[in-house]
């Protein structure tokens, strides 16, 4: 199959807007019309990653990619940054939003929150499909765990400085036109630029500190995954990432029964925003080929039951 062309930019598509959650600002793009897709970014972005494969998927459906509390253009609250919290953030938005139904799609820490909104909410949760996603094993690259050492913000603004955050779009711009670098680089610089600023810093370090430490990652959602095997679950991952071992893919697709895996070749950490034409052509045939899943309480009463029993 070809895949689709990616249409042409328009700065009037998927502008930002903004909801007010127990008082502070949630943001969030949206665009398209159709079923809804939710499209939950990692650590140090935000909803502009999704732009790319939001032009694509916006043709059949409506997706729906907001900034995670402490990122983006959202709030930077003090409190808690973990994926509960998050989770809970986005049932809120999409109360708000009288959407009552998601396929759910997490990238990297998104990941995280995408299994834990399947697992808190699975009633509002038709899919699953997890890209490159953090909390499927200990390993993880070691700049993230550096962040969790004692100490670390206070390091932070040296290798972060303001003023670099001001030159993030014309630089990543002219890279881009000119051929200079890839979209993984784009990315890679879009994320480091996110943190010049002191209150996504902070929040970044908060949100770390809640699922890695020095060790790797410290929250795994391996032990839970039976509760949606019954729920049509899809991994998507890049052949080429250096952030979390391609390893996990395979573990989780072999955990998850019933699971699909898409490996990426030639992709790194971000095949949504490196590759977006075969990452929207993989999501779209996983959604036509699937259906819905309904949840059923006495089901997962009896899930818990069996793993208790084996236990």
């Amino acid at each position: 199959m070809t895949a689709p062309a990616v249409p042409p930019e328009s700065p009037e598509q998927f502008a930002t807007e903004q909801v007010s959650i127990h008082g502070r600002r949630v943001c969030y793009r949206r665009g398209g019309t159709g079923p809804v897709l939710l499209l939950l970014h990692g650590l140090g972005d935000s909803s502009r990653t999704w732009i790319p494969a939001m032009r694509l998927l916006a043709r059949s459906y409506t997706v729906l990619a907001p900034d995670l509390p402490g990122h983006g253009s959202s709030s930077n609250p003090l409190g808690d940054y973990s994926l509960g919290s998050h989770a809970s953030s986005m049932r809120d938005l999409l109360h708000l939003l009288s959407i009552d139904r998601v396929t759910v799609v997490g990238q990297s820490f998104g990941g995280g929150v995408a299994m834990q909104f399947a697992y808190q909410f699975p009633s509002l949760c038709e899919r699953l499909v997890l890209v490159d996603a953090g909390g499927l094993g200990r390993e993880v690259n070691w700049i993230l765990r550096l962040a969790t050492v004692p100490a670390a913000e206070y390091v932070m603004p040296v290798l972060f400085p303001a003023f670099i955050g001001r030159w993030r779009d014309p630089v990543a711009r002219f890279l881009q036109d000119w051929g200079i670098c890839s979209a993984r680089a784009a990315e890679a610089w879009r994320s480091y630029c996110s943190l010049t600023d002191p209150g996504s810093r902070a929040a970044f370090v908060r949100t770390v500190r809640a699922v890695i430490d020095p060790g790797g990652q410290s929250v795994c959602a391996v032990n839970f995954l039976y509760l949606v095997a019954q729920m049509p679950t899809l991994i998507v991952w890049g052949d080429q990432d250096k952030v979390i071992p391609l390893l996990h893919a395979f573990q989780a697709h072999e955990v998850i029964p019933n699971s699909r895996l898409e490996v990426m070749e030639g992709v790194g950490h971000a095949p949504h925003f490196e590759d977006p034409a075969r990452f929207a052509e993989i999501l779209e045939d996983f959604y036509n080929t699937t259906e819905p899943y309904w949840f059923d309480l006495e089901e997962m009463r009896d899930a818990l039951r069996r793993n208790s029993a084996a236990s």
